[in-house]
């Protein structure tokens, strides 16, 4: 068993294949990781491995304390300062073998990162239900291409607050899991983002909707086609000047990817994700609307029909948009979220109400929403110090963000 350990560290050699202008480097132990040789876990051995840890060995890169939060696909570690990890997990035997990368946000750096839960730290326990919940990932970090070769050690230190696990906070990704410009793996407002975006912690969405020419809402955020969010090609000029055909054929996101059709991103999300929250961020002409809220019904009806607990309200960012919403029949019975004033908010009738952060807290007007029966989000926060404020102080039901998985950090840490 120790020789596999020590083939499972050795073999966490990064392969690396990207456009560095357009991403960060994300190492790989590619083809030969000797996680295909592990066996995955089930429900209950993710759940104890859940919870907030603190950090021995690593403490000066990483923080004090991490959480440590399961996905959709993948083990989300979350640290206080910007940093996270997205980690594969498996077993052989009673041992523990989790290894992925490491990002900062913030910046463009990264490594490998390999570590291991032995039978007698916690290995047993997380599989059997049996002993002490006392559990030890000892391994290491590496930066850029080196290999891992820093001591990083995480100890279990309590589960997550009740507080918590009786929260229904949302973490809402900005334009589906971040921008292009951060440099991440995927486009912004791709169903390939949206498909990454748990792995950040994050437990919903916002995207920007679009009308072509000929009348089908799309998701891009720019007016027009441009080389920041889409490769060289023969088209050029305000993107809804163009027909759901040439878009189609002719546009291919910064990473290759087609722009989605709002129906198929939203279907997308029922069917393949276990996000509960899209926000849907009108940006278009007046007329969007009518295009838009059938597609809205038929995916709450699928959501309904598979069991689903799914939120999807269009945005109404201005007060164009406001007009647009009140030309459409029983607008006031339409799930949205309105970013305007209070007044707005009751005037269509709106899920949610979601202030600018840079508004402040308003924790006065946010109680009245959650007295009144709706929620309360805000956009978009970025800046570390003011997510844990709000998150501390503040009454909002969810926040948006360009890094959820910081809002993760300080939502899972709190007591």
């Amino acid at each position: 068993m120790r020789t596999r350990i020590l083939l499972f560290i050795l073999l966490t050699l990064a392969l690396y294949s990207c456009n560095k202008d357009t991403e960060v480097l994300i190492p790989s132990a590619g083809p030969n990781s000797f996680m295909k040789e592990t066996y995955p876990l089930n429900s209950a051995s993710k759940s104890l491995m859940e919870g907030v840890y603190q950090v021995g060995s690593g403490s000066d890169f990483f923080g004090d304390h991490v959480i440590l939060k399961w996905n959709r696909t993948s083990l989300s570690i979350a640290c206080s300062n910007g940093k996270y990890f997205v980690m594969e997990v498996g077993h052989l035997d009673s041992v523990i073998f989790v290894q992925g990368y490491w990002r900062n946000g913030y910046t463009d750096d990264t490594g490998l990162a390999s570590l291991v839960i032995a039978k007698e730290e916690g290995g047993t326990t997380i599989l059997t239900g049996n002993g002490n919940q006392k559990i030890i990932l000892r391994g290491a970090f590496g930066l850029e291409s080196g290999l891992p070769d820093q001591p990083l050690v995480l100890n279990y230190l309590r589960p997550f607050s009740d507080k918590v696990k009786k929260s229904n906070f949302y973490i809402l990704a900005h334009r589906s899991g971040g921008r292009t410009s951060d440099r991440l793996p995927a486009s912004e407002n791709s169903i390939e983002m949206i498909n990454y975006t748990e792995k950040f912690g994050s437990t919903g969405i916002e995207v920007d909707v679009r009308l072509s020419v000929d009348g089908i809402p799309f998701i891009y955020h720019d007016p027009d086609i441009n080389i920041r969010l889409t490769k060289k090609g023969p088209l050029a000029g305000p993107i809804e000047n163009y027909t759901w055909a040439q878009l189609s054929t002719f546009v291919r996101l910064i990473h290759g990817e087609k722009i989605p059709t709002l129906e198929d991103a939203l279907t997308f999300v029922v069917d393949s994700t276990l996000l509960r929250f899209v926000y849907l961020d009108m940006k278009g002409n007046p007329g969007t609307m009518e295009k838009v809220i059938p597609i809205q019904k038929r995916i709450l009806e699928r959501a309904k029909n598979v069991g689903r607990d799914l939120i999807v309200v269009v945005g109404i960012p201005s007060s164009t948009v406001l007009n647009d919403l009140m030309n459409y029949p029983d607008y006031q019975t339409i799930p949205s979220l309105c970013e305007l004033t209070v007044d707005d908010v009751h005037q269509v009738n709106s899920m949610v109400w979601a202030p600018r952060w840079t508004l402040g807290t308003q924790n006065d007007l946010v109680q009245q929403m959650h007295n009144e029966g709706r929620l309360a989000v805000c956009w978009t926060i970025d800046p570390i110090s003011w997510i844990q404020d709000y998150i501390e102080n503040g009454l909002f039901d969810g926040l948006l963000t360009n890094f959820p998985y910081v809002v993760a950090y300080y939502h899972y840490i709190q007591e």
